[in-house]
């Protein structure tokens, strides 16, 4: 088996993809069902996947209901994405302990082999947009690396279009076409049926490993059809011609004060998008000065202690925190490391409280319509 080769595999297989995975020592994340939504999170069989459940989307609105089939994957994203595991919420980095003999130092990052079930092509483009920024520019984060270092995708072509998202606008999805190991598509068969990609060597040795088949040209054609139908059924648009430069140009645009009035600056936005990398740093000692430690936390441009300096907040209005946001998002992000920091995948629209729309604001200030 090669890279490029398709083939088929039963659903209850996947069983035997993640012991191979857990057998090489991967630590197998993938979604599944917890308080109310479909997360991603640590997986050890397939019945802890989210089987016959799917998830309805819309600005301000998030709700998980049955599906009435039997998918494994028929959802489309949750508000976790695999930042949490790559770039945790929360990390320690270092630490400092006084002994009899001096002081002795710890780093908090341990590498871990991180297996993804279930990643979509949005997401590994999100990735892609991390390493960039924090793996393979100028200044290397050497965290992000340690937990970038080994790890092995498993994406899952989208059968279902949320009703936030649009990938396609941004040419992220929803068919993964690079960055992966293996790729599924499920094809909801009688027989519980996935067809595989193989997209590395490393794919091919795993699904080695399982019982396969070659695809028919059927079974392929029909999972073309299932990426297609996504396609055709986005629930948003962004249209993205002349964006960067509209936004560029309209700093004064009056559709930043009317956004600035709904806008709660909670930093939900941030903290569900998964390019979104910005932190911050908190340094803790025992009261007997005994030990120190410098922990690493989430951050967000929508704080108004972000941008503090002395004398005050560079940006301390929440007309000018999301002008910030949308314009490095969606303009100067290009500027910066060649690529949009958006993949389209709807989560910022879908977990603001008071259903902010990234694809309508722009449109507006572009002079357009809403997709």
């Amino acid at each position: 088996m090669t890279p490029g080769e398709t083939h088929v595999i039963l659903s209850a297989d996947l069983q035997i993809l993640i012991a191979a995975l857990a057998g090489l020592g991967y630590e197998v994340l993938g979604p599944t069902l917890a308080d109310g939504a479909i997360v991603y999170d640590r997986i050890t069989a397939v019945a802890d996947l989210p089987r016959g459940w799917t998830d309805r989307q819309e600005a301000g609105r998030y709700r998980v209901e049955r599906s009435g089939d039997d998918a494994l994957f028929g959802y489309a994203l949750g508000p976790r994405s695999w930042k949490h595991f790559l770039l945790p919420p929360e990390e320690r980095l270092v630490e400092a302990r006084r002994q009899a003999d001096g002081l002795h130092f710890s780093t908090g990052t341990a590498a871990v082999k991180f297996a993804f079930l279930g990643a979509r092509s949005c997401e590994l483009h999100a990735i892609a947009i991390q390493d960039r920024v924090l793996r393979d520019g100028r200044f290397r984060d050497p965290s992000y690396d340690a937990h970038r270092r080994e790890n092995f995708f498993v994406a899952v072509n989208c059968a279902v279009a949320g009703g936030t998202c649009f990938c396609v606008s941004m040419d992220t999805g929803p068919r993964a076409r690079k960055g992966f190991d293996l790729a599924l598509t499920e094809l909801l068969s009688a027989g519980g049926e996935l067809l595989v990609e193989i997209g590395s060597e490393k794919g091919a040795e795993i699904l080695a490993q399982v019982p396969h088949r070659p695809a028919r040209e059927d079974e392929i054609s029909a999972a073309d059809a299932i990426t297609a139908r996504t396609a055709a059924n986005m629930g948003r648009e962004l249209r993205t011609k002349g964006l960067k430069e509209a936004l560029q140009a309209n700093p004064e645009h009056p559709r930043w004060d009317e956004v600035a009035a709904r806008c709660l600056s909670c930093a939900n936005c941030t903290m569900v998008c998964p390019t979104c990398f910005c932190t911050t740093v908190e340094d803790q000692s025992d009261l007997a000065g005994e030990s120190a430690s410098r922990t690493r936390k989430w951050d967000s441009c929508f704080s108004l202690d972000f941008s503090y300096l002395h004398g005050g907040s560079v940006r301390n209005s929440p007309r000018a925190r999301y002008r910030q946001w949308m314009t490095h998002k969606l303009a100067n992000w290009i500027d910066q490391f060649s690529t949009s920091g958006c993949v389209g995948c709807g989560r910022c629209i879908t977990w603001c409280p008071v259903g902010i729309d990234i694809t309508a604001e722009a449109a507006a200030i572009a002079g357009g319509s809403a997709g």
